[in-house]
């Protein structure tokens, strides 16, 4: 198969694709208005978590609203109501026209909350907040020292968020990893609180429909960029070709960058690997591309605080081979729902996904457990109704006494 190639920087459902149904509110349960603050410059695992709040928090009293502070992806994709996302470009880091701005319309449309989901949206939030006198909570999605492989950013990004978040409510971890992060950077046990990421059910494979195949087909779907190990995959499957395994990877998903895309593409020629590999590029139907796959690859190398995607191959029964970095340990349980190695190790990625193909009958096995993990750990309904709990917690604690 020869290497095909798309421009896309990100995979998502197109913006509106479906109908939005207002939920059913206990009257109890009304909690607030929340402003979500983001980035929303890409549209990957945290803003597909953003999404999911925004779709799954009315059923729980919330009326939620986004302020997109690096207007990109997110507006275009996303699918919410159109009046519930809103720009607010900044012109650089150190632009605070935008907190007049969102003062504004914080007090304009009378917001009982501030959320943000970034470094630089927390500062935002920050500023904010002080303005409006409003609470404001901020979630952690993955660890901002060890974010990307540019360390001045890193560093730039873990100093904003500490001075930021001094003066939040609430933070919200998406994994018990990022919880034992914040409080080795001095956050006080009481102001932590962990949320699992959730998704939606989807339509699951049925693995016996499978048993007498001998191909393997094997995905990588995520934002290509330098974290995700995707040298590490190509490296791994390099190995497993001169064993002669059935095996066929797909890297699903756009790259951050035209730089590295061309880097990855020059690897997968120098390694003779396109009979081998095959990248299809954007995608606006995971769902669908996941039930094609016989299991997931995951091969990071720092950075993940919960991949969604993870979830996404567990609510559609498909098993999973990723690398045992911070959220995702808690998430995949080794030689369970799928298999664990080690990260910058293809050796060790190789010999896992070498166990999987082994065996297709303990395969189907594996397919069965990811499925009752979503179903019983990772639902979006259970990750919007713990944040709901936040919410009324801090908006409890923020009232004067009657």
């Amino acid at each position: 198969m020869s290497i095909s190639q798309t421009s896309s920087s990100s995979f998502a459902t197109p913006a509106l694709a479906l109908p939005q149904v207002a939920p059913q509110q206990n009257p109890a349960e009304r909690v607030c208005r929340v402003l979500h603050i983001i980035n929303g410059e890409h549209f990957s695992g945290a803003e597909r978590v953003q999404q999911l709040l925004g779709k799954r928090l009315g059923q729980f009293g919330v009326e939620s609203h986004f302020a997109c502070i690096k207007p990109g992806k997110f507006s275009e994709h996303c699918q919410l109501r159109r009046n519930q996302v809103s720009d607010f470009p900044m012109r650089g880091r150190w632009d605070m026209q935008v907190v007049k701005d969102l003062s504004a319309k914080v007090e304009q449309e009378q917001f009982d909350l501030l959320h943000a989901h970034t470094p630089r949206s927390a500062m935002i939030a920050a500023l904010v907040a002080r303005q409006t006198q409003l609470p404001w909570i901020y979630h952690v999605h993955s660890p901002t020292s060890r974010d990307s492989l540019r360390g001045i950013i890193n560093r730039v990004n873990y100093w904003l968020e500490r001075y930021a978040i001094r003066s939040c409510s609430q933070l919200i971890t998406v994994s018990k990893s990022l919880r034992r992060e914040m409080l080795k950077c001095g956050v006080p046990r009481q102001r932590l609180t962990v949320v699992p990421n959730g998704v939606p059910a989807i339509e699951p494979i049925v693995p016996s429909q499978r048993l007498q195949s001998k191909s393997w087909k094997i995905g990588l779907i995520a934002l290509m960029r330098p974290r995700k190990g995707i040298e590490v995959a190509l490296d791994a499957i390099h190995r497993l070709k001169a064993k002669r395994l059935p095996i066929q990877l797909e890297l699903i998903g756009g790259f951050e960058t035209s730089a590295y895309e061309s880097e990855i593409l020059n690897k997968i020629e120098a390694l003779e690997l396109s009979e081998h590999v095959r990248w299809t590029g954007f995608t606006n139907d995971i769902p669908t591309a996941i039930r094609g796959l016989d299991a997931l690859l995951l091969p990071s190398l720092f950075g993940e605080g919960m991949p969604m995607v993870v979830l996404e191959a567990l609510a559609a029964g498909v098993p999973v081979v990723a690398t045992r970095v911070e959220g995702t340990p808690e998430v995949i349980r080794d030689g369970v729902e799928g298999f664990l190695g080690e990260p910058r190790d293809a050796v060790s990625i190789g010999n896992k996904l070498e166990q999987l193909v082994s065996d297709r009958n303990r395969w189907a096995t594996m397919s069965q457990q990811a499925l009752a993990r979503h179903r019983q750990c990772f639902s979006d309904e259970n990750m919007a109704r713990r944040v709901a709990r936040v919410y009324r917690k801090v908006l409890a604690q923020s009232k004067p006494p009657s």
